[in-house]
């Protein structure tokens, strides 16, 4: 195996280099990325709290389950019941393979995400027969799960900024995430590199991480992204298009990202999965480098040679739209409807 000078590194190789900040922040010069994304864990706990707290008397609604094995009326609670929630009292099969839920036939709804009123529920799954909706949702995740590796994979001297990635769309080949290296100019990734940003997504799809979702006001998401000028750049133009004024974050492990979603409800149902290529991308504005990828949704098979193919695919420049066109999932805050029946 070559010997390289890999900016990536695996975690007990990290050499814990502080960073360089170009936003002014409290914690861009003088803290490390670990005690950053502490701070914004607790600001996105204590909001979580809140929220719960705020909920006051409980309140209970009819939820009229719709699927296999069979029609089911459950009685939860308003505000704090969950798809996932309504899954537990019913079939441990239903916990297991549920990663998308309907409400009222054509709203797509988290799977963690609180029911707010009487409805009718259907839980999606990958053996479906049109997943559409739900592969769209599985490569939004991706998306997401790659900026949580971006962010993590490589040495704390290497800075990196999250910027955005495009609306989901799987016939394009690959799912991606743009992301800007400030002190990186002229990148490109050896096959190595490539396997290890594959290996650490298989690692967090192992952790079997819940995707936390949360809707917050615009002042608390400036405080939470206080350290990422794209984000910073983004959330006023989210928030004023939003029809409450909020802006929704999800969460995996202690990695916070923004996207419209919905998202699958946990990274367990990621299969396998390959980062075919990295692409610099041409522009004045800065070094922003196209990270892209592949993958399965759990217990679907597929042989060596044909998902070959897709990996090849996949290595292709994706031709969604660019960071700085602002036409990426994050900007999209209204909430999808589908023509789902029951």
């Amino acid at each position: 195996m070559k010997n390289s000078t890999a900016l990536l590194k695996i975690v007990h190789l990290r050499n814990n280099l502080r960073f360089v900040g170009t936003q002014p922040c409290r914690y861009c010069s003088t803290s490390t990325k670990a005690d950053f994304k502490k701070h914004q864990n607790e600001l996105f706990n204590a909001e979580q709290k809140r929220q719960r707290e705020e909920v006051g008397r409980i309140e209970k609604i009819a939820v009229t389950y719709r699927g296999t094995p069979k029609d089911v009326r459950l009685i939860m609670n308003k505000n704090i019941s969950t798809p996932f929630n309504c899954a537990q009292h019913m079939l441990q099969m239903l916990i297991r393979r549920s990663a998308l839920a309907v409400v009222d036939g054509s709203t797509l709804w988290d799977m963690h995400r609180p029911l707010e009123s009487d409805c009718e529920l259907q839980l999606l799954h990958f053996q479906d027969e049109n997943p559409s909706q739900l592969n769209k949702t599985f490569w939004r995740t991706c998306s997401l799960m790659l900026g949580a590796v971006a962010e993590t994979a490589f040495k704390d001297n290497v800075e990196v900024k999250l910027h955005s990635f495009p609306k989901p769309n799987v016939r394009s080949g690959s799912f991606v995430y743009d992301v800007e290296m400030p002190n990186l100019s002229s990148w490109n990734p050896t096959t190595d590199e490539l396997r290890i940003l594959s290996a650490e997504m298989v690692k967090l799809s192992n952790k079997n991480l819940a995707v936390e979702r949360l809707e917050v006001k615009e002042k608390l998401s400036l405080q939470i992204f206080e350290n990422n000028k794209h984000k910073l750049d983004q959330i006023p133009d989210i928030s004023a298009r939003s029809p409450d004024k909020k802006v929704t974050l999800y969460r995996i492990g202690d990695h916070i990202d923004i996207s419209r979603g919905p998202m699958v409800g946990n990274t367990w149902f990621l299969g396998r999965c390959t980062i075919s290529a990295v692409h610099k991308l041409e522009s004045d504005r800065g070094n922003f480098y196209r990270f892209q990828g592949v993958a399965l949704p759990k217990g679907l098979m597929l042989n060596h040679y044909a998902f070959s193919i897709l990996e090849k695919r996949a290595m292709k420049l994706n031709k969604g739209l660019l960071p700085w066109q602002y036409e990426t999932d994050s900007f999209h805050p209204e909430l999808q409807s589908v023509g789902i029946t029951a």
